[in-house]
């Protein structure tokens, strides 16, 4: 534990170090000299601008408050890409709380009446959480606004925190059903799931449940996961009523293994905070505890970090795994963001928009490797109206590939590439997005009829259904973007 402490203090100490020449180098985390500009704009794509530093990334990758980890990461097979088991049935959100319909009892439960409701062709229903499917499993605990934390944690007799969930949830094969309500956040969630056996955190009805600063705020991070083999689905977490004490930098954090973070909606995160190299983001999925294949799938994350500011994140990726089908906007730094030991990672069909830097793919500030970011793919994204488009950063490899991308009005350059990499089959158009705005508190980012994102994707990585769960129409054409039409 103090060794660990100790190496996260020297890291942060590093990252600080860092950050303190950043008057010399312009940013900190892949910043580069005049003299490097000039000898990099030769590798620059054909549809790129110059080279420009990346954001700085911030301390040890904006880590939460404590250091100490869950050791290394399991070294068992990964799930797939999607981050669903192959033997996962799905299962429907409820639309009023997990007492809406009567859960069936099934032998082997831990408790009465455990298991939720198999899908049902309810378009409402659909609407929710077509896209987001969870097994039946061995335990099953029930939260609910109502409950109380000396209850058993039943469906009958629900807890009333999360916390006090997290203490129950210790085993593999667990499911956390979340009644919709507001929730006290600044939780940790430490145990493990396993590759035959998650462990599900779940809102019952998709961002019904909603996690926001307590009163007293003693953590800077809504919920801070250590453990492997977690999921943690349909949440809203949202920065923007803040108590005292600790502010939140970070939504959604994890530093463990064959994690998922799908469906979530993270907003309004660190927009007062000073800019400064604490660093943050809505949703890191970091190395720092030796954390591999994190899963970042049809998020909503918007209105992140102080506008400019260096810091802050949206998706914050330092490993390997994928993002897929996430909607990214107005955020202060860049929209999705690769850096430490980030490499095998597909940023697949991803919708970036009205942040500094769209994608950013790099790697630096390294914890176990100086390899850089390598083997990364990057498809059907659209990235439109942000000072930077798509750009490397750092050190990269020379196995990434970027293929069926929009990236357009981007100010100052569209897709700025190293190591003579060139960009395939980009669509530089406006988007026409069925309602966009910079400032509208719900723009539409749906394709219109007449964009052309419609049909231009590829299929290689791309996902069967897009961020609300319909199908992509191989018929007709994969649509960029996380939307399909």
């Amino acid at each position: 534990m103090k060794q660990v402490s100790a190496f996260a203090s020297h890291l942060r100490l590093n990252a600080m170090l860092c950050c303190s020449a950043a008057v010399l180098l312009s940013a900190c985390g892949g910043a580069t000299t005049e003299s490097q500009q000039s000898s990099t704009a030769a590798q620059v794509s054909s549809d790129s601008g110059p080279a420009v530093p990346a954001p700085a990334p911030g301390n040890s990758a904006g880590l939460p408050d404590t250091a100490a980890g869950t050791g290394n990461a399991p070294g068992t097979a990964s799930t797939a890409a999607t981050g669903a088991a192959a033997d996962v049935t799905p299962q429907a959100f409820e639309l009023n709380g997990y007492d809406s319909n009567p859960l069936e009892s099934r032998a082997g439960q831990e408790e009465e009446g455990a298991t939720p409701p198999a899908s049902t062709t309810d378009g409402a229903t659909r609407l929710l959480a077509a896209s987001v499917a969870t097994p039946a499993t061995t335990y099953n605990y029930y939260v609910s606004p109502t409950g109380s934390d000396t209850a058993a944690g039943t469906k009958a007799a629900p807890f009333k925190t999360l916390a006090r969930a997290a203490k129950a949830a210790t085993k593999a094969s667990t499911t956390v059903w979340v009644a919709p309500g507001t929730y006290a956040g600044g939780i940790k969630t430490t145990a493990n799931g396993s590759a035959t056996g998650r462990i599900y955190w779940v809102s019952a009805t998709k961002w019904g449940a909603k996690i926001v600063p307590p009163a007293q705020s003693a953590n800077n991070s809504a919920w801070d996961n250590r453990g492997h083999y977690v999921s943690i689905i349909g949440f809203d977490v949202d920065g923007s009523k803040l108590g005292t004490g600790t502010k939140w930098v970070h939504g959604i954090y994890t530093g463990g293994s064959y994690n998922v973070i799908q469906g979530n909606r993270v907003h309004h995160l660190a927009t007062t905070i000073p800019c400064n190299s604490a660093g943050g983001s809505a949703i890191g999925v970091d190395s720092y505890y030796k954390g591999v294949m994190g899963d970042v799938i049809g998020n909503v994350v918007h209105d992140i970090g102080p506008a400019g500011c260096t810091y802050v994140q949206g998706i914050y990726h330092s490993t390997s795994g994928s993002i897929v089908n996430n909607l990214v906007y107005r955020v202060g730094s860049a929209a999705i963001h690769l850096w430490h030991d980030a490499t095998n990672v597909k940023i697949i069909n991803n919708t970036v928009t009205s942040s500094v830097f769209g994608i950013i793919v790099g790697g630096g500030d390294f914890y176990f490797t100086s390899a850089g970011a390598n083997n990364v793919f990057v498809y059907n994204n659209i990235v439109y109206d942000n000072k930077y488009g798509i750009s490397e950063q750092g050190k990269t490899g020379t196995a990434n590939k970027y293929a069926n991308n929009l990236v357009f009005q981007n100010s100052t350059y569209n897709i700025s590439l190293r190591n003579g990499l060139k960009a395939s089959n980009t669509v530089s158009s406006n988007p026409l997005f069925a309602g966009y705005s910079r400032t509208a508190a719900l723009p539409d980012y749906r394709p219109g009829s007449s964009s052309p994102a419609i049909g231009r994707g590829i299929a290689t990585y791309a996902p069967a259904t897009d961020i609300d769960g319909r199908p992509r129409n191989t018929s007709t054409g994969y649509d960029l973007g996380a939307y399909q039409h």
